[in-house]
């Protein structure tokens, strides 16, 4: 028990912790002086040491209750089964959404727990793998407690959905009586399977315009913008057809590498017959559209997330797919630069492909990759218009500081910080998945060219790790920078603007459940 001690208090304990004697002792009369000194008389030391542990008590004892309270069962967790079932069902199937659909595991956890504890399930416990989450609560000493797992089988990009079980949430979570668990379940049910906000011929489209942004972000020709596009086009259609014949997602990246490849690589070897295209003088751009196109980036974002928040099996987890799709990216565009560069055909990497078109081009091509990230994602149409504006204004960013330092990942770090921040405010504001505007803003700056470089210069020389290894510490540092700036950037915003009144009671539950 703790005990709070005011002043007055303290004071009476340390007047009590002087001996009776010291008041009886006569006054000194050898000073002439006629006064009570009562006051000099000494203590003895078994008083001084009384009073010494009465200050150092009143000091050192604590006034308020713990801040991490040990769990302990107590009668409200003494709830019934059909009632407690119901709820946990409601918690997977929401967690579940929204892992599939690309949040976090630490908003899965807090999710999961602000609806439990809503429904008056308290004790819920949570735990989250890439592809599993579950859930156990306690339910008092004389009931056997309850858990449950599901399995996250489908993944996918599909922020329209991920937005509104974000609002059921919301509604649930912030109302005086949360619905009841039925009606929640029949809305969740709606919300996971209701059509996607628009056809699937537009979200090809979102694809080629995405790569024709990357093209303009390089200030190239009209014609190799519509290539690009076309590229993208074909892309999109085969790794469809692949996935239906349930080919693993490491070789449709191999698929779709060596298309995008193989069409610059027609455009060199026309050029070798003296046959070009009018400004199609650089196809190796085509290329680099199809690196960002092929890595957006998300699993990155996402597990330099997790990882920041203490979800470490995650957050490997993302990482090794990452890992996977890059090197089933990286074999696919090495084996058809292998080939084309036994072919005879005179490939070759750009000099002026950096990022030189200019602060107007780069934030135009920006604009433009976000928009079509948009459309590729699922996004509302009513709130479309605010991803092309914050990929432009992470660019201009990006573009403003970028004469500062070359120091490698440093600039894309701090461009992803502003990424960051406006993707919380844009939640905030808009409720729009926090991890859709982040990603508008920084996958225009995905370092495609320096992949590019690296694989090229593998399969161009027999010193082929001592060329490659400066663009592949360039691309990485760059790819980490983006992923670490972002979540930063998160972080931030909620610190200095703060959180919503659920993120808040999320927060504070997430505490308490750790």
């Amino acid at each position: 028990m703790t005990q709070d001690f005011s002043s007055d208090e303290a004071g009476a304990a340390e007047q009590a912790a002087v001996p009776e004697e010291a008041e009886a002792l006569p006054a000194n009369s050898a000073d002439g002086a006629g006064q009570d000194t009562a006051s000099h008389a000494r203590p003895s030391p078994a008083g001084l040491f009384k009073s010494m542990r009465l200050r150092a008590g009143a000091i050192m004892r604590a006034v308020r209750e713990p801040t991490q309270q040990i769990v302990v069962t107590d009668r409200e967790e003494e709830i019934s089964q059909r009632h407690a079932r119901a709820v946990i069902d409601l918690c997977l199937r929401a967690g579940e959404a929204m892992l599939a659909a690309g949040a976090s595991a630490a908003d899965v956890v807090a999710t999961t727990l602000r609806i439990s504890e809503c429904y008056g399930v308290t004790g819920t416990q949570v735990d989250i793998t890439f592809t599993s989450i579950t859930i156990s609560v306690r339910r008092g000493l004389d009931e056997d407690p309850i858990s449950v797992l599901r399995v996250i089988k489908n993944r996918t990009t599909d922020y329209s959905r991920l937005q509104g079980v974000y609002l059921l949430m919301a509604e649930i979570t912030d109302a005086d009586e949360p619905m009841d668990v039925t009606e929640a379940l029949r809305r969740l049910r709606e919300i996971v399977t209701q059509r996607h906000p628009y056809r699937r011929w537009v979200v090809t489209l979102g694809k080629a315009v995405l790569a024709g942004g990357v093209v303009v972000m390089y200030d190239a020709s009209p014609v190799l913008i519509l290539v690009a596009a076309a590229a993208a086009v074909a892309v999109d259609l085969i790794t469809r057809l692949m996935e239906r014949w349930g080919i693993a997602a490491f070789f449709t990246q191999i698929g779709a590498a060596a298309i995008t490849t193989s069409i610059a690589a027609f455009m060199y070897w026309l050029q070798s017959l003296g046959i070009e295209l009018p400004g199609a003088n650089r196809p190796t751009v085509i290329v680099i559209s199809g690196i960002i196109m092929l890595l957006s980036g998300i699993g990155l974002t996402s597990a330099a997330r997790d990882a920041i928040d203490g979800y470490y099996v995650t957050a490997s987890a993302r990482a090794m797919e990452v890992v996977m799709l890059t090197l089933g990216l990286a074999v696919g565009i090495s084996t058809t630069l292998g080939i084309a560069l036994r072919l005879g055909v005179p490939m070759y990497v750009g000099t002026s492909l950096g990022p030189d078109g200019g602060l107007l081009a780069g934030t135009a091509g920006s604009a433009l990759i976000g928009l079509g990230f948009a459309l590729t994602s699922y996004i509302r149409l009513r709130v479309v218009p605010l991803l092309p504006l914050v990929a432009g204004i992470v660019f201009a960013v990006y573009y403003l500081l970028l004469p500062l330092t070359n120091q490698p990942g440093l600039v894309p770090g701090l461009a992803g910080v502003v990424a960051g921040v406006l993707g919380h405010l844009t939640y905030r504001w808009f409720k729009v998945p926090e991890a859709a505007m982040t990603m508008a803003g920084v996958i225009g700056l995905i370092p495609g060219l320096a992949v590019y470089r690296a694989l090229y210069s593998l399969m161009g020389t027999e010193h082929a790790v001592s060329q490659a290894l400066p663009a592949l510490v360039l691309a990485f540092a760059t790819g980490f920078g983006l992923a670490a700036g972002s979540t930063i950037g998160g972080y931030l915003a909620r610190r200095l603007f703060g959180e919503d009144a659920a993120s808040e009671k999320a927060s504070r539950r997430t505490q308490e459940a750790d």
